[in-house]
C-alpha cells in the first residue's frame, strides 16, 4: 500500500485504469457493432451462472464472447476504482482530487446498473446514455491521472504572459470538446437508434448534398432497400439523425483547425499544449476518415469499433487541453498578490 501511496505510483495506477476504460470502451464498441448486445440476455447472471462462473466453453466464441468479455472487463474496471478512491485518500492531500475519485466511483456503478438495465428493460435510450457515460468516465478518470502527473505541478509554476488570449483559445477548445461529445452522442443514438446505415453513400445522400426526406422518396428509398440491399428499412428520423453526424463532423473539424491556427500564433505556449492542438487536427482527421470507411465497408466491425475509439480518443485530448490550459499559471502570484504578501510580511 505504501508503494502506492507515492504519487509517481498513483499516476502510473490511475494512467492504468484509463487504459483499462479505454479497452472497456472499445469493448463495448465491437459489442454494438457487430449487434451482440443481447447476446447474454439475462443480468447480473449470464445464462443463470454467476458472471465470474460461467463456463468458458459457453461463450468462446460469437457474439456472446463479445457481451460476456465486455461484462468481466467493466467489473475489473469497478474494482480497479474502488481501489483509486482508497490510494487517493491515502496518497493525495487535495480534498478536489478526492471528490473526483469518490464522483468515479458513483459513475462506474451508475454505469454498470444502465448497462445492465439495457439488457432487463430492452431499452435503446438506455444504451445511448450508457455510452455517454462511459465517455465522460473515461475523461474523469483520464483527468484525475494528469492531476497527479509532474506535468500538471509544472503548468501551475509556468507564467502566464497573456490571459487574454488564453481563454479565447480555451473557449475555442471548450466549443471543440462539446461538439466532439455531442457527436458521441449521436454516434450512439444513430447505433442504438439503429440509423448508422440509413444512409449508404458518401459523400452523397442518396445521390445528392441534402438527402430526400417526402413521403414518396422515404417509400422510394425503403423498397430499393428490401428489393436490392436486402437490409431493413429506414426512417425520415434516422435519416435526419446520421445527416446531423455528419454535418456536426463537418463543424467539428472546423472548429478544431481554428484552435490550432490561434494556437499557432501564441509562441509561449506550454509544449504539452502546443503538441496537443497538433495532434488534435489529425486525429479528427483519422476519425473522419474512419467515419466515411463505416459507410462504405457496410458498417465492417472492426472499423465502427475503430470509430468509436477514435471519438473517445478525440474527446480525451480536447479535455485534457482544456485542463492544461487552465492549470498554465495558476499556481503563479499576480503582481498583485505579490504586493499583499510584501505588504504584510512589512507589517
Amino acid at each position: 500500500m505504501d508503494s502506492v501511496s507515492r504519487p509517481s505510483a498513483l499516476y502510473r495506477f490511475a494512467c492504468f485504469l484509463a487504459g483499462a476504460v479505454a479497452l472497456l470502451i472499445c469493448s463495448g464498441g465491437l459489442v454494438t457493432s457487430t449487434g451482440s448486445g443481447l447476446a447474454v440476455p439475462d443480468w447480473p447472471n449470464s445464462y443463470g451462472y454467476n458472471m465470474f462462473t460461467f463456463p468458458w466453453a459457453r461463450w468462446a466464441s460469437g457474439g456472446v464472447f463479445h457481451e460476456h468479455s465486455h461484462r468481466l472487463i467493466a467489473s475489473g474496471v469497478g474494482f480497479l476504482t474502488i481501489l483509486l478512491v482508497v490510494f487517493l485518500a491515502r496518497g493525495d492531500g487535495r480534498p478536489w482530487l478526492r471528490k473526483l475519485g469518490w464522483l468515479a466511483l458513483g459513475a462506474v456503478i451508475l454505469q454498470g446498473v444502465l448497462g445492465g438495465l439495457r439488457v432487463v428493460w430492452l431499452k435503446d435510450q438506455i444504451g445511448i446514455f450508457h455510452a455517454g457515460l462511459a465517455h465522460a468516465f473515461f475523461c474523469l478518470i483520464a483527468f484525475i491521472a494528469f492531476a497527479l502527473s509532474n506535468a500538471w505541478k509544472s503548468l501551475g509554476t509556468t507564467p502566464l504572459p497573456d490571459k487574454g488570449a488564453r481563454n479565447r483559445l480555451r473557449s475555442l477548445v471548450v466549443l471543440g470538446v462539446l461538439l466532439i461529445y455531442g457527436q458521441l452522442l449521436l454516434g450512439a443514438t444513430m447505433r442504438h437508434a439503429h440509423a448508422d446505415l440509413s444512409i449508404r453513400d458518401f459523400p452523397l445522400a442518396y445521390g445528392q448534398i441534402l438527402p430526400p426526406l417526402d413521403d414518396a422518396s422515404i417509400a422510394r428509398i425503403n423498397e430499393e432497400r428490401k428489393t436490392i440491399l436486402h437490409v431493413p428499412p429506414t426512417t425520415r428520423s434516422q435519416i435526419v439523425i446520421q445527416m446531423l453526424h455528419r454535418l456536426g463532423a463537418v463543424l467539428t473539424v472546423a472548429v478544431v483547425i481554428g484552435a490550432f491556427v490561434r494556437g499557432r500564433k501564441m509562441h509561449q505556449l506550454p509544449a504539452p499544449a502546443r503538441r496537443a492542438l497538433v495532434v488534435w487536427p489529425a486525429l479528427l482527421a483519422v476519425q473522419f476518415v474512419l467515419g466515411m470507411f463505416t459507410i462504405w465497408t457496410d458498417k465492417a466491425a472492426d472499423i465502427a469499433t475503430a470509430h468509436v475509439a477514435g471519438g473517445a480518443a478525440s474527446l480525451l485530448l480536447g479535455v485534457l487541453l482544456v485542463a492544461t490550459l487552465s492549470r498554465w499559471g495558476a499556481a503563479v502570484p499576480t503582481p498583485r498578490a505579490t504586493a499583499a504578501r510584501q505588504l504584510a510580511a512589512a507589517a
